[in-house]
C-alpha cells in the first residue's frame, strides 16, 4: 500500500488537511476536535503566540493554558511531528516546524507569524496535492491573503449562525375572524402551525388585518394562551408596541427561568428587564434580591487604571444600569438616594461579571446585561451559577459588539438564543422598534 508523509494510506486522500489559526485556539480552546475525520496542522508560529498568552487572567489566558494542556498530554501518545491520532476519534494532530516546509513567497514578511502559518497551509498544498487544504482563521486579511495565494481559507465556528436567521422568538398566523373572536372568548387557540414552546404569536385576521391578537404558544397546554396582564404599569413601565408586551411577558412569568431580549439600542431591553426585577423582587418578594451584572468591554481606547477601591473603579462601567435603576425610582434628586438604599439592604446588587466563576446564586433575579460581548463559553458559566428559583435573563444588541474575538454569528448571546429556543422554562424576543426618542431611532436606523 502507498503512504504518504504523516502515514495515512494514499487511499484515504480525501480527508481534509485543516491549518488552525491562533486566533482559533484562543476563541475555542476545544477547537481541534471540532473537525471530524481531517488531519489537524498546528504551525509552530501558532505555539509560540499561545504561550504569549498563557498568564492572560481572561478568557484567552484561560483557553491557552487549556489548549497546551491537552496538546501536552497528546506528546506524551507519540511524535507530534509525525501526527498523533486524538482518542476515540479520526483526528490527527501535527505540530509543523518552518523548517518542514517549503520556502515562503518573497513577498510576504518572514518575520510575521500569520504569513508563516499561511506558508504552513501553502507548503502542505503543494506536498499533497490530493487532499484538500483548508486554512481556518478569525482574521480577514489572513482569509484575504490565502485566497491571493489559492488556499482555501474560512472563519472558525461550529455554531455559526447567521444573525439574519436569528430566532426572533414570535410569529405571525393569519386565522379566520371567528377564530379570534373564540380565542379572546375562551382564553386559549389550538393551531396546526408548528410553534416552538413559548414562542409568542400575533393572530391576524386575514380579511382585517387590524382584527388581530397576541399570545404565547404553551408547551403544557398545546395551545396559544394570552399574555399574562400586569394591573398597572411596572414600576411605571408599560409596552408601547407588541415586541415589549412579549418581553414582559415572559420578564414577569415565574414559569419562565430564561429570557433572552435582542434589539438594538433605544428598544427599552434593560429598562424593561430592571423593571421586571425590582418589581418581581420589591413587590411581590418573588426573589431574594436583584442582581444586574455586565461584562467589561470599554468602546473604543481605553482610558486606562482608575483610581479609588473596587466601587469607585467599577462606577464608570456600571453607570448605564445606575442610570436606568435611578430613572424607574423617579426622575428627582432623590432617586440616587433610594437606589443606593437597595443597594445598602442587599436587594439590588449591581457588579461585574469578572468574579462570578464558581459562585452559586439561588433565588435571584439575574439580568446580564451587553450580553452580546460574551462567547459561548462565558454564557454557559454565567447560566449553569444559577441556583434553585434564579431567573436568567439576557439582554444585548448583536450590532454593537465591542469584545475583538467575537462577531454577531459567534456571540455567546446569539449561541445562547438558538441553544434554548424551544425549551418550555426558556423565551426570546427580539425587539425592532426604538421607543427612548425620536432621535435615537432615528440614529439607529440610520447611522
Amino acid at each position: 500500500m502507498d503512504y504518504n508523509y504523516g502515514g495515512c494510506p494514499l487511499s484515504k486522500a480525501k480527508r481534509r488537511k485543516i491549518v488552525v489559526d491562533t486566533n482559533v485556539i484562543l476563541f475555542d480552546s476545544q477547537a481541534i476536535l471540532r473537525f471530524g475525520e481531517a488531519d489537524v496542522h498546528i504551525p509552530i508560529s501558532v505555539i509560540e503566540e499561545v504561550d504569549k498568552f498563557k498568564r492572560d487572567q481572561g478568557e484567552n489566558g484561560r483557553n491557552a493554558r487549556q489548549f497546551s494542556r491537552f496538546i501536552d498530554v497528546l506528546r506524551s501518545k507519540g511524535s507530534l511531528a509525525s501526527g498523533v491520532q486524538i482518542d476515540n476519534s479520526e483526528t490527527m494532530v501535527y505540530i509543523n516546524t518552518d523548517l518542514m516546509l517549503a520556502g515562503m513567497p518573497s513577498e510576504l514578511d518572514h518575520q510575521k507569524a500569520d504569513n508563516r502559518i499561511l506558508n504552513t497551509a501553502l507548503a502542505l498544498q503543494k506536498q499533497h496535492p490530493r487532499y484538500k487544504v483548508e486554512l481556518i482563521t478569525k482574521d480577514i486579511n489572513l482569509r484575504i491573503k490565502a485566497d491571493v495565494y489559492g488556499v482555501v481559507a474560512n472563519d472558525y465556528d461550529a455554531n455559526d449562525i447567521n444573525r439574519d436567521d436569528l430566532y426572533e422568538g414570535y410569529q405571525e398566523i393569519m386565522v379566520s375572524p371567528e377564530q379570534i373572536d373564540a380565542f379572546y372568548r375562551e382564553k386559549r387557540f389550538i393551531t396546526d402551525v408548528k410553534l416552538y414552546g413559548n414562542q409568542y404569536v400575533i393572530m391576524k385576521d386575514a380579511g382585517n388585518p387590524n382584527h388581530s391578537a397576541i399570545g404565547r404558544y404553551s408547551l403544557a397546554d398545546k395551545a396559544i394562551v394570552p399574555l399574562m396582564q400586569a394591573a398597572d404599569s411596572i414600576w411605571g413601565i408599560h409596552a408601547r408596541n407588541v415586541e415589549q408586551a412579549f418581553a414582559l411577558d415572559c420578564l414577569l412569568n415565574d414559569e419562565i427561568m430564561f429570557v433572552s431580549l435582542v434589539g438594538k439600542a433605544g428598544t427599552g431591553k434593560t429598562l424593561m428587564a430592571i423593571a421586571a426585577g425590582l418589581h418581581k423582587t420589591l413587590d411581590q418578594g418573588q426573589f431574594q434580591r436583584l442582581l444586574v451584572s455586565r461584562p467589561i468591554f470599554p468602546m473604543g481606547r481605553d482610558i486606562g487604571y482608575l483610581p479609588g477601591d473596587i466601587e469607585q473603579k467599577l462606577n464608570p462601567w456600571m453607570q448605564p444600569i445606575f442610570d436606568n435603576v435611578e430613572f424607574l425610582m423617579g426622575a428627582d434628586k432623590k432617586a440616587a438616594g433610594r437606589a443606593q438604599e437597595l443597594i445598602n439592604q442587599g436587594m439590588l446588587n449591581i457588579e461585574p461579571l469578572t468574579y462570578i466563576r464558581g459562585r452559586s446564586i439561588p433565588k435571584q433575579y439575574l439580568i446580564v446585561d451587553e450580553a452580546q460581548n460574551l462567547t459561548p463559553h462565558e454564557i454557559k458559566t454565567i447560566v449553569t451559577r444559577a441556583g434553585r428559583g434564579t431567573k436568567v435573563v439576557l439582554t444585548g444588541d448583536v450590532y454593537q459588539i465591542d469584545n475583538p474575538y467575537v462577531d454577531s454569528a459567534n456571540s455567546g448571546l446569539t449561541y445562547a438564543v438558538e441553544r434554548f429556543k424551544g425549551h418550555p422554562i426558556a423565551a426570546h424576543v427580539t425587539l425592532t422598534k426604538g421607543e427612548r426618542s425620536e432621535l435615537a431611532e432615528l440614529a439607529a436606523n440610520i447611522l
